[in-house]
């Protein structure tokens, strides 16, 4: 992941999702529902949380973990986070998520939150999680489900379905229990929606030039057209700040979610 992002002070890059932007109400709700859900996971327990961002996440395990240490591979982010959120049993620290074992500890849960998406390959990272974890620890993953996601994203390298993402994490953990992020018909119709004018957009490029277009050039872009999608649904209904924690919820049904989430011990 790019170190750009918090190093800006909080401007929205696509690529991590910066909080208090309300074109991004909708995205930023979905995330906090998935991190109070983890809150409960936690309770009383050391936790790691790999690929952290700007740390508004690990704030919140640390509200009900006895330890909480959130790592991600920017160091100028890691810098923000620190400074941004702080408490008593919360720090930060800079690390490759393929090299968690330098960390020289062992936790309760490790959380990896929209993250294993980005990777090219996130097998070294599986591993090194089970290495930092308890005997009988456990690896929350989250991450979009294929199946429903609506609008292209460069940053991903790769988006699973329920099936994919399980065989995966079965090949490191004994145990995986899928679960999933889902939103109400409110929720739905805003990426639906979203989609519709992502796809607008996308229609101007039918030769496909944009995967073949230079990083720098794309981290320009990517931004200001997704700012561009959802100002055009603000304008239309307003579902963009319409859209809360409450519209969204886990289920024991990973197909039809937004996010997958899976629960693994080794």
């Amino acid at each position: 992941m790019s170190h750009s992002d918090e190093s800006q002070g909080g401007i929205f890059t696509g690529e991590r999702l910066v909080a208090g932007d309300p074109l991004f109400a909708a995205d930023f709700a979905r995330h906090i529902v998935a991190y109070r859900f983890a809150q409960e996971q936690v309770r009383g327990k050391t936790v790691l949380d790999a690929g952290c961002g700007d740390g508004y996440g690990t704030h919140l395990l640390a509200q009900t973990a006895l330890r909480a240490i959130g790592v991600d591979r920017s160091a100028d982010t890691i810098a923000v986070a620190a400074r941004r959120y702080q408490a008593p049993n919360l720090m930060y620290r800079a690390c490759e998520l393929q090299r968690l074992s330098v960390l020289g500890e062992h936790f309760d849960v490790v959380c990896n939150f929209q993250v294993i998406e980005h990777l090219d390959d996130p097998r070294p990272f599986l591993e090194q999680a089970r290495h930092v974890l308890q005997s009988d620890g456990r690896l929350i993953v989250i991450t979009p489900n294929r199946l429903n996601s609506f609008v292209e994203n460069p940053y991903h390298l790769h988006e699973y379905v329920a099936d994919e993402l399980a065989t995966l994490l079965r090949a490191t953990f004994a145990q995986v229990d899928m679960h999933g992020v889902c939103g109400n018909e409110k929720v739905m119709a805003f990426e639906r929606a979203r989609g519709v004018q992502a796809g607008k957009i996308l229609r101007l490029d039918p030769l496909g030039l944009r995967r073949v277009l230079p990083q720098a050039l794309i981290e320009w872009v990517y931004p200001k057209l997704a700012r561009l999608v959802r100002q055009n649904i603000a304008r239309a209904d307003g579902a963009t700040d319409a859209i809360g924690i409450d519209d969204f919820h886990i289920s024991t049904n990973p197909e039809g979610s937004l996010d997958l989430l899976a629960i693994c011990q080794a």
